[in-house]
């Protein structure tokens, strides 16, 4: 294990770069908030994070992590690509956000031994922002559950849009049911997590989000199936019950996974697919083709992309492409060779969850939580440091009287 217990403050650290990853954009709040005040507070939050893990890290140890080394080129891609201009001087700004987003995970890295400390960091932070979800729909019902959204739950004291509500109640249900079957956590504990998150996503409507928990938990715990009885029993149960839900409710299942969307409007993933292929249809030059056309807000013609591998296509060409797949696969493979363990079956959640994810959500190119769940992934799959052996007990020397150390003459 790592000799260097982590500080706590790392965990204020890892607590600002979520605030920081929170966004500006989203549902009206019950107290409106001036965009520029939450863009200057989640900027505050990043600058603050960096400085504290600087000032708690001055001698600059690190840990290598490919995972890093990947980010850091995506980093100088995102530079080189960004420099036209092509997006605005706000490219550059982005480009320096991503810098010290990454910059700070260097500097924490020095911490990630293969233990579930970011894990417990990365769950009671989540939880703190969808505490403050539940206040607003406690507060506010109306302003949480807006026509505009089709009454889906958003954010009503902080702007939170439905699929970042249930992307962090997914993750953190994910994690906390893998922690129970590791016995790391109680049940009490558990529940008090687990049973407040899952209504919170089933109020967002969330299908990504959904689909994602589901098949990251079950990819999870299947990697603990040949060595730990409690998945084994839990793997059980869940199939049970799921497949009496899906017979005994199958209507109401429908109902809240159409979200009352006509078919044409689902089958073009309510309105996704029309934006891409106008990305895609989009003349390019040979270096817009490589590089991109720097960093954005992930948008295309004023329309959000809503899918990872094309707004890193747009922003950073097809080799920031090639960068992103690398880190999923070079994560993904290294969770494989890992033996099954309780540390490997979080990691292989979170990598599972992002991929999936990819599909209908933005984020694996730039400073966003789906960089902080694979950051949390690399922690969980790093190799702990050989702790060096205490020196043993010095052992008094035997006087010698002076006669005996004169050589013997024959």
């Amino acid at each position: 294990m790592n000799t260097d217990r982590t500080p706590k403050i790392i965990g204020t650290v890892w607590g600002l770069l979520i605030l920081n990853t929170l966004g500006s954009a989203g549902a009206k709040t019950i107290v409106p908030l001036p965009r520029s005040l939450i863009q200057m507070v989640t900027m505050g939050a990043l600058v603050t994070a960096f400085a504290l893990a600087l000032a708690v890290n001055l001698r600059l140890r690190i840990r290598t992590s490919a995972y890093l080394f990947l980010l850091t080129l995506l980093l100088v891609m995102s530079v080189i690509s960004s420099m036209h201009l092509e997006s605005g001087f706000g490219a550059l700004f982005r480009c320096f956000r991503l810098a010290l987003f990454v910059g700070t995970l260097w500097l924490v890295s020095r911490w990630w031994d293969g233990g579930q400390t970011f894990v417990r960091h990365h769950i009671r932070m989540y939880l703190a922002v969808l505490a403050t979800v539940a206040a607003g729909l406690v507060a506010s019902p109306g302003a949480a559950l807006p026509d505009l959204y089709g009454g889906r739950l958003v954010g009503a004291l902080w702007p939170l849009t439905p699929p970042q509500i249930g992307q962090y109640a997914a993750v953190i249900i994910g994690l906390t049911v893998l922690l129970l079957l590791g016995r790391r956590t109680d049940r009490t504990s558990a529940a008090v997590v687990i049973v407040p998150s899952l209504v919170l996503l089933a109020l967002t409507h969330t299908r990504t989000a959904t689909l994602g928990l589901l098949v990251g938990l079950a990819l999870a715990i299947g990697s603990l199936i040949l060595t730990s009885g409690a998945a084994r029993r839990f793997f059980t149960w869940s199939v049970t019950i799921g497949t009496v839900a899906a017979v005994g409710f199958a209507s109401a299942l429908q109902t809240w996974f159409l979200r009352g969307q006509s078919q044409e409007n689902f089958s073009s993933l309510t309105g996704r697919a029309k934006v891409w292929h106008a990305l895609l249809a989009e003349p390019r030059s040979t270096t817009e083709y490589l590089f991109g056309a720097g960093l954005g807000d992930k948008s295309f013609d004023g329309l959000p992309i809503d899918n990872s591998w094309l707004a890193v296509f747009n922003e950073q060409g097809v080799v920031g492409v090639v960068l992103v797949a690398a880190i999923i696969i070079v994560l993904g493979g290294v969770a494989l060779l890992r033996p099954p363990s309780l540390s490997r079956a979080c990691a292989i959640f979170l990598i599972s969850y992002c991929a999936i994810a990819s599909y209908t959500e933005a984020g694996l190119g730039d400073a966003s939580p789906y960089l902080l769940h694979l950051a949390v992934a690399a922690s969980l799959l790093a190799t702990p440091d050989r702790a060096t052996p205490p020196p043993g007990p010095r052992l008094p020397r035997r006087h010698v009287p002076r006669w005996a150390q004169r050589s013997e003459v024959i």
